[in-house]
């Protein structure tokens, strides 16, 4: 992780919030449309985007929370703001439009701050896909979950869903949600893997923050390399994938906190990591 203490504290979206907590170490984003569920728009898109990119050079924030304002998590892109103009775009336009769009994905699964959804209510379109390229996903049992793509015509092949989401619930279970663009309830998105947990309404967000300070307060080095590998081992055979957990795992060991760890545990005390 680049050393930039402190580049994203004073940071100030215009079309989401964005809070640090006191230490530094977890950053939370919250769109902020909740008399529209949450919609995103092209500035939203990217404004993320860049985000996501520049959270690479944050050292302090090693953690992240998205979630939603008004109880739901985002109900996808704006029909009127995104949707309607994109019916009117030519072919060199709606392509820079999806590639930006897919950018969003890359950006997040290349953060090396493990990302966490807290989903409620709608979830829907892109905002299903803000939740499956997150790292980890929590949700009430009132969200729902709707890859919706077809519903307006389109492929279910969107920023990244024909490749993700089947590695999360499985090949049958994601061509199911993708072709017919039904809402995924939380009972079956927990049972398939795709949410962690489900907690009320009302213990989302503590639950969330309290999974980010874990992360935040544990072995962050180790936790970026963890992410890192399971981004880079999805195209790699057996022996490469085997050969870069010894390379990653022998760089861990090397760390200062691998040390620390041991003398904790001899001396019958809590680790304090420090990711180096």
């Amino acid at each position: 992780m680049a050393a930039h203490k402190d580049a994203l504290r004073n940071y100030q979206p215009t079309h989401f919030l964005f809070e640090v907590s006191e230490d530094g170490r977890i950053a939370t984003i919250r769109l902020n449309r909740p008399e529209r569920k949450n919609p995103l728009t092209f500035e939203s898109y990217r404004e993320l985007r860049d985000l996501f990119r520049a959270l690479a050079d944050a050292s302090d924030i090693r953690a992240v929370v998205l979630t939603g304002a008004g109880g739901n998590f985002s109900s996808g892109g704006d029909v009127f703001e995104i949707i309607e103009p994109l019916t009117k775009m030519a072919m060199p336009d709606l392509l820079a439009f999806t590639r930006m769009t897919g950018d969003l994905v890359k950006a997040m699964r290349k953060c090396p701050q493990p990302v966490i959804a807290a989903v409620d209510g709608i979830c829907a379109g892109a905002g299903a896909i803000l939740a499956m390229a997150s790292d980890l996903r929590v949700a009430t049992t009132e969200a729902k979950t709707a890859f919706l793509f077809t519903r307006v015509g389109l492929a279910g092949a969107d920023m990244g869903a024909c490749g993700i989401l089947p590695r999360i619930i499985g090949q049958g279970r994601a061509a199911e949600l993708l072709f017919t663009g039904r809402a995924m309830s939380a009972a079956e998105g927990h049972a398939w893997g795709f949410y962690n947990n489900l907690y009320p309404a009302n213990d989302l967000e503590a639950e969330a923050q309290k999974l980010a300070r874990s992360l935040a307060d544990g072995p962050w080095f180790a936790h970026t390399m963890t992410k890192t590998m399971l981004n880079q081992e999805w195209a790699m055979g057996i022996d490469e994938l085997i050969e870069s957990e010894a390379q990653a795992q022998a760089i861990c060991m090397a760390t200062k906190d691998f040390r620390r760890a041991f003398e904790a545990f001899v001396e019958k005390r809590k680790p304090v990591f420090e990711g180096n």
